[in-house]
């Protein structure tokens, strides 16, 4: 009878591991609903570790959007008509494409090739209303309206414009206004995170990402006043005097240009600096407009070839040509100079000489460190002021820079 009751005992032991086994194997669900023993059989095979519910995906630096929230509502749609046409128009095309380097002159298209309406973007800098944007927006609008991030709608009034860096400053006037914060380029390297904020396309509000792939970039016959931020973060149509933002949100720039030859992003987009920005913002607002320093000579980068046929060293500017009665042939300076240094600031090429000229108050004196016929020299001269540009025309497409 004993032996009997064992056999029986064994045979139900094996049915139930058999059918605990299948139901570990096929149903695992069923164990999870009942008891710390069916836990335990559903664990996982190894030890694993995943997000909480209702916890970040990973760390803060991961994300941006903190950034992008504190600077999207201060970039604003800017939609500018000629000839009485109302915008917007979401598919116009965005001046920002006059700049391709597909061009062989790389200069922009002249304005009987402009569209009869643009789209762009622009930035609110102040609470009082005052907006920047390209100049290259703007030009030769009739009207001008703008769209906040927050659905309002209200023209703008230009309150002056620098063709020289492509810069514009709109206002508005509308209260509550959102504005972003300056950033600090002495603070900006090459390999930082920035993001693009503008309207590509006309498809809304855009956020796109990208490094600081360079930092002071000139010679790119885009305006006379270079020291552009190179970027890979896509910059499209319509992203035409956008905000360039850092992962703080800060601004860093105005989105203004690109490399392309197709019409498409190449991972190579220019911004104006928020320094350069800054400081034209306030002379326009201050003045009506930009004033700079200028001595009314044409100069030439000492290239190889020169500095060999010359006998020079391959540093400085050489003066190709003086204005008569300007402040340089008042001063003395002749053709063939070479300038080395301005109020103790070496001269390296073109572009430092324009910036650092410039920079200098018209009516005030400079020393000018100069090198004639293999023998340094000093002069002084009263800066001017620097004459507005003129209108570019067919014919004057190819005259030189002067200074």
């Amino acid at each position: 009878m004993l032996r009997r009751f064992w056999l029986f005992f064994a045979q139900a032991v094996t049915v139930l591991l058999a059918l605990m086994f299948i139901v570990v194997t096929l149903k695992p669900q069923w164990l999870q609903r009942q008891g710390q023993f069916g836990k335990q059989l559903a664990a996982p095979i190894v030890a694993l570790r995943e997000v909480a519910p209702g916890s970040s995906s990973g760390p803060a630096t991961a994300s941006y959007a903190d950034a992008a929230q504190k600077a999207m509502p201060a970039v604003v749609n800017v939609f500018s008509g000629k000839g009485g046409a109302r915008p917007p128009n979401p598919h116009a095309k965005d001046p920002l494409f006059r700049y391709f380097f597909g061009n062989p002159k790389n200069q922009p298209q002249t304005p009987q090739d402009e569209p009869a309406t643009n789209l762009g973007s622009g930035v609110i800098v102040s609470s009082e209303g005052y907006i920047l944007t390209n100049q290259h927006v703007v030009d030769g609008a009739d009207e001008i309206e703008v769209a906040l991030a927050d659905g309002r709608r209200t023209n703008a009034k230009v309150i002056g414009i620098d063709p020289e860096t492509d810069l514009a400053v709109l206002k508005i006037n509308m209260n509550n206004l959102p504005t972003i914060t300056l950033g600090r380029m002495d603070q900006a390297r090459v390999g930082d995170v920035v993001l693009a904020i503008g309207n590509p396309f006309g498809v809304g509000q855009t956020v796109t990402m990208g490094i600081i792939s360079a930092l002071g970039r000139n010679h790119l016959g885009i305006n006379t006043f270079e020291n552009f931020i190179q970027t890979d973060a896509p910059i499209n149509p319509g992203n035409s005097g956008g905000a360039l933002v850092d992962a703080s949100g800060n601004l860093l720039g105005i989105n203004t240009a690109i490399y392309s030859r197709s019409g498409g992003s190449l991972g190579i987009g220019f911004a104006i600096p928020v320094s350069t920005a800054r400081s034209v913002l306030e002379s326009i607002i201050t003045t009506g407009g930009v004033t700079r320093g200028w001595i009314g000579v044409e100069p030439q980068d000492v290239t190889p070839a020169i500095a060999e046929s010359f006998g020079l060293e391959q540093k400085g500017t050489i003066v190709a040509g003086v204005l008569q009665g300007g402040p340089a042939d008042r001063a003395g300076i002749k053709p063939g100079d070479v300038l080395l240094d301005v109020n103790g600031e070496e001269i390296t090429d073109t572009t430092r000489l324009l910036n650092v000229i410039a920079q200098i108050k018209p009516g005030t004196e400079a020393k000018i460190h100069l090198m004639r016929k293999n023998k340094e020299m000093e002069v002084a001269v009263t800066i001017g002021k620097r004459p507005p540009p003129p209108k570019p025309t067919n014919s004057d497409e190819d005259s030189q820079q002067e200074e």
